[in-house]
């Protein structure tokens, strides 16, 4: 079976309706292991398979359908790892759009899963550059929509070309992001807005 078969298989089974309510769907797993692949801290294999599940175990046929499940799962991780260590553009499985209805745009759901990845080895995450990474995680932020309840992001989400802008911005900040925790000698210039 080819990777791309692989993966068709692996979004019928984690967009299915019968995984738990906490599960992430395909994209916003797609989201979570791009998080873990640029963390400087590696997550055990386990954690990660079971804190996409929400569960230890989703309701797998047989053993046979969760070792496939599970493989999919690393080769994933390993092909995102390989996107982001190469020199082109990030490319997500999703536009880079949040839509009209953005709770229910693909987008979003990639960005909480960013999110959710970041908050699994939180501290991992800010202890050699707050500042710098905190601002290239910007555009994720807004995109997920998990802090808009804060001023300052109630007012980015109130203007729709400020977001728009952020948005595009995101291959580009993940670029930075994995340079800055992998290879911080190589240090990338912060974002700058652009201006159209």
């Amino acid at each position: 079976m080819s990777f791309a078969e692989q993966l068709t298989r692996l979004q019928v089974f984690l967009d299915a309706d019968e995984l738990h309510d906490e599960a992430l769907d395909y994209v916003a797993t797609h989201g979570f292991l791009t998080a873990l692949s640029i963390c400087s801290e590696a997550v055990p294999e386990r954690e990660w398979i079971d804190a996409i599940f929400s569960e230890e175990a989703p309701h797998y046929k047989d053993d046979a359908q969760r070792a496939e499940i599970e493989a999919t799962l690393i080769q994933l991780k390993a092909h995102i790892a390989r996107q982001l260590a190469s020199d082109e553009e990030f490319e997500l499985p999703c536009d880079l759009d949040l839509g009209d209805e953005p709770d229910d745009s693909d987008l979003r759901g990639w960005c909480i899963g960013f999110m959710e990845g970041v908050f699994t080895r939180e501290a991992a995450w800010f202890e050699t550059a707050e500042e710098e990474v905190s601002e290239m995680l910007l555009p994720i932020m807004v995109g997920s929509g998990l802090f808009d309840d804060q001023p300052e992001f109630a007012d980015i989400a109130q203007d729709a070309n400020l977001m728009d802008d952020m948005i595009v911005q995101i291959p580009e900040a993940l670029t930075a992001l994995y340079l800055l925790c992998n290879a911080p000698d190589e240090k990338p210039a912060i974002l700058k807005p652009r201006h159209h």
